[in-house]
């Protein structure tokens, strides 16, 4: 049962994650041009609300690395668009002091709590590694958005950004393979055709 509990909220985080790049996808293609709702950064860190927490339950520590690095970029691009302010302000804390309270509840054993997290006999050494990798290169894809955007003084999705996602998600759709996680599997799956329809409209753009 509690299997069963834990791939839900995979799964809903990646329905809502999928949703998300579903609704960017058709606006974009509706306007022949790549463009960002303000949806899209809510639903963003929604999920990746949700994938924490799944990553956390599943003792993943790649899936975990991931949403953290890119879950207050999520914020500041809400803050570009105008769309942070209109929280209300109790739910703004709660997003910004969550991760630590995560952190609190569930690593207050000290190190050992960060060796089983770092040490999940479950994963091999490589796959540990390849799962950092592809993690680490798909949030890239958000710091190079961030920077983008703060140049622009504007929240947008430049043509990096995509080529960046598409590479991350082919190596996180490997170890998802190696891990058999069906959520990993049925998110990327989804995001790595997006991804490449985007990337064929900025170059029509072009």
């Amino acid at each position: 049962m509690m299997t069963w509990l834990v791939f839900g909220v995979g799964a809903l985080a990646q329905l809502l994650f999928s949703g998300r790049t579903l609704l960017q996808w058709i606006i974009s293609e509706k306007n022949k041009k790549v463009l960002t709702p303000a949806l899209f950064w809510k639903l963003s860190l929604i999920a990746s609300f949700l994938l924490f927490v799944y990553g956390y339950l599943r003792n993943d520590f790649a899936i975990m690395l991931g949403q953290v690095l890119t879950y207050f970029i999520y914020v500041r691009n809400m803050q570009l668009q105008g769309e942070w302010t209109r929280m209300h302000k109790l739910v703004r804390i709660f997003i910004i002091i969550f991760p630590l309270i995560i952190v609190a509840i569930g690593y207050n054993n000290n190190k050992q709590d960060i060796y089983n997290l770092l040490n999940n006999e479950a994963i091999a050494d490589w796959l540990f590694v390849l799962g950092i990798v592809g993690q680490i290169i798909f949030t890239l894809r958000f710091i190079y958005q961030w920077i983008y955007s703060e140049k622009k003084k504007q929240s947008s999705l430049p043509f990096g950004f995509w080529m960046l996602s598409l590479l991350g998600a082919s190596l996180i759709f490997t170890y998802a393979i190696f891990r058999e996680d069906p959520i990993l599997l049925a998110g990327h799956t989804f995001g790595i055709v997006t991804y490449v329809r985007n990337i064929m409209l900025l170059r029509n753009q072009s």
